[in-house]
C-alpha cells in the first residue's frame, strides 16, 4: 500500500478529561489544519500540516473540509444477531430476550441468513463512524465463522466469540457446555489473531450459564490468558435475583464471574446497573472494565448506571460505551452520548443536594456531567484503554491504526446548521469551537453527522 495523507481538522485525546476538571482541554490534541500521514493501514506521522507537509513531499493528500476527523468509535457492546429486532417494543430485560431476541438469534445458525444478517451489522457500524466493536454474536459454529470472514473482509478490529447460554433459554437456542468448549476452541485457533480479530470468551450472562458452562469458560481462560471475556453483569434486578438464586454460594453477581477467574484486565461486564459500591471497588482493583450501554438501559427500562460512582478517582474503573445494539435502538455511538447525557443529568439531580440535601456528593454530582471532551475521549481513547487495545486504535499517535471519522456538525433536522452556526459561522476553527460543535452534533445523536468512516486507512463509507 502506498503511503498517503489525509489533511483536516483533527481532534484526540492524551490523556483522560476527568482528570483535568477544570482544564479538560490539557486532555485534548487540536490541529485546525493537520496532516495523517498513513502507510500500509498505520499512521506513520501526525501533526500540524505547516510542519510536516514537506517530510512528505509527493504524497497522495485527500483534504477533508468543514468536518472534525477523530479517531473511529469503539462500541465496548453491541449484538450482531439483533440487528433486524433494533427496537421491539415494549418489553424489559428477560421477557425481550425470550419474545424477540432468542427467536432472531437461532436464525443465524443459517449460513445465508447469517451472511445477510451480518452485512447489515457491518455496514451500520460504519455509517454510524464505529470502526471497532466487542461483539456478542450466537452460539452458532455458522454465526460465528461468518462474522469473524466478514470482519476480515472489511479488515475491521473486531472483539468477538461463540456466545454460550445453557440454562433460562429455550432448548432450541440452548449451548451444551461441551460443545461451547469445543467449537470456542477452534475458533480461537482459526481467529484470535488473525489480521485485526480478537477473541473474546463469551458467556452470554451468569442468569444463562450453569455451573458447568462457566467451568467451560474458566477452563479457556487458562488455556489462553490473553484472551478478552466479555459477558453481561446487573442489568436488571429480576436478572440479579436469578443469577443469586442459581449460583447461591455467591453473595453477589461480580462474585459469580470471581469464582471461575474470570475477572480481570480484558474482562468486560455490559450495563453494571445495579452494581453495588463494592463491586465497583473489586472492578477498579482488578483492572476490569464495565461497558456503559445508556440507550438500552433507559429503552428496556433497566436503570440508571451511576457512572460519577464507576469513575471516582479513588477507585476508578475502566469505562467502555456501548449502544447494546439491539436492546439499543441505534447502532450510532452518538445517540449513546446524546442518552449518556442524559442519565448523568438525571445522577446529577439525585447528588447535588437539591431532593435530599443529607444525600449530596457535589465531586460525584460533577462526575456525571457529559462534556464533549468527556464523551468522544470515551469513544476513542477510553473505550480503547477500557477494552487494552489502546496499542493498537483509539487516537492518532505515531503506530497506531488508521481508523478514523469525519463529522460534519451541520447534518441533522432541518435547522442543525443554523443551531451550529451560533458556536462557528466561519474563520479560524479553535479548540473550544469544535468542542462546542462535538456538543451540538451529540445532542442531536444523529448517524447522519457521520460524513466518512476510514478503515486501516482506507475510505469505507462515504455518505451519499
Amino acid at each position: 500500500m502506498a503511503k498517503t495523507a489525509v489533511r483536516g481538522t483533527f481532534l484526540d485525546f492524551v490523556d483522560d478529561p476527568y482528570k483535568h476538571v477544570g482544564n479538560e482541554e490539557a486532555a485534548a490534541r487540536f490541529q485546525a489544519d493537520g496532516l495523517l500521514v498513513i502507510e500500509d493501514g498505520v499512521i506513520v506521522d501526525f501533526g500540524a500540516y505547516d510542519d510536516i507537509a514537506s517530510k512528505h513531499e509527493g504524497v497522495e493528500i485527500t483534504e477533508i473540509r468543514d468536518r472534525i476527523i477523530l479517531p473511529g468509535f469503539i462500541d465496548g457492546h453491541i449484538h450482531l444477531p439483533q440487528t433486524r429486532v433494533l427496537g421491539a417494543y415494549g418489553e424489559q430485560l428477560l421477557p425481550w430476550l425470550q419474545k424477540w431476541v432468542f427467536p432472531e438469534e437461532h436464525r443465524y445458525a443459517e449460513r445465508s441468513y447469517a451472511e445477510e444478517g451480518t452485512k447489515h451489522f457491518f455496514d451500520n457500524l460504519l455509517a454510524s463512524g464505529t470502526t471497532t466493536a466487542q461483539t456478542f454474536t450466537t452460539g452458532s459454529l455458522t454465526c460465528n465463522e461468518v462474522f469473524f470472514e466478514e470482519a476480515a473482509r472489511r479488515n475491521m478490529r473486531m472483539i468477538g466469540g461463540l456466545t454460550g447460554i445453557d440454562t433460562h433459554v429455550p432448548d432450541y437456542f440452548a449451548t451444551t457446555p461441551e460443545q461451547f468448549y469445543a467449537d470456542s476452541s477452534a475458533l480461537i485457533e482459526k481467529w484470535h489473531g488473525t489480521g485485526r480479530a480478537l477473541y473474546a470468551i463469551t458467556p452470554r450472562f451468569a442468569f444463562g450459564a450453569s455451573t458447568e458452562l462457566m467451568e467451560a469458560c474458566r477452563r479457556l481462560k487458562e488455556e489462553h490468558p490473553d484472551l478478552w471475556v466479555n459477558t453481561h453483569i446487573s442489568e436488571n434486578p429480576a436478572e440479579i435475583r436469578g443469577v443469586l438464586a442459581l449460583h447461591d454460594d455467591c453473595t453477589d453477581y461480580l462474585g459469580v464471574y470471581e469464582k471461575y477467574g474470570l475477572v480481570g484486565p480484558k474482562f468486560t461486564g455490559g450495563h453494571g446497573v445495579w452494581l453495588s459500591n463494592d463491586e465497583f471497588r473489586r472492578f477498579s482493583d482488578s483492572g476490569a472494565a464495565v461497558a456503559f450501554c445508556p440507550s438500552s438501559n433507559l429503552y428496556l427500562g433497566s436503570g440508571l448506571f451511576r457512572l460519577g460512582r464507576a469513575l471516582d478517582p479513588e477507585r476508578r474503573v475502566r469505562i467502555a460505551y456501548g449502544t447494546d445494539m439491539g436492546g439499543g435502538n441505534r447502532f450510532s455511538m452518538l445517540n449513546s452520548l446524546e442518552d449518556g447525557y442524559k442519565v448523568g443529568m438525571l445522577n446529577n439531580t439525585i447528588l447535588d443536594g437539591s431532593i435530599v440535601p443529607s444525600e449530596q456528593d457535589l465531586a460525584e454530582s460533577e462526575r456525571n456531567k457529559l462534556s464533549p471532551l468527556r464523551a468522544f475521549y470515551s469513544l476513542t481513547k477510553g473505550g480503547a484503554e477500557a477494552l487494552y487495545i489502546d496499542d493498537f486504535v483509539g487516537s492518532f499517535d505515531i503506530g497506531k491504526e488508521a481508523d478514523f471519522v469525519a463529522l460534519d456538525w451541520t447534518a441533522g433536522p432541518p435547522a442543525t446548521a443554523w443551531h451550529q452556526s451560533l458556536s462557528y459561522d466561519g474563520g479560524a476553527m479553535t479548540l473550544e469551537t469544535a468542542s462546542d460543535l462535538l456538543f451540538g452534533v451529540m445532542m442531536v445523536g444523529d448517524e447522519r453527522a457521520v460524513d466518512q468512516t476510514w478503515v486501516a486507512g482506507e475510505l469505507a463509507y462515504q455518505k451519499a
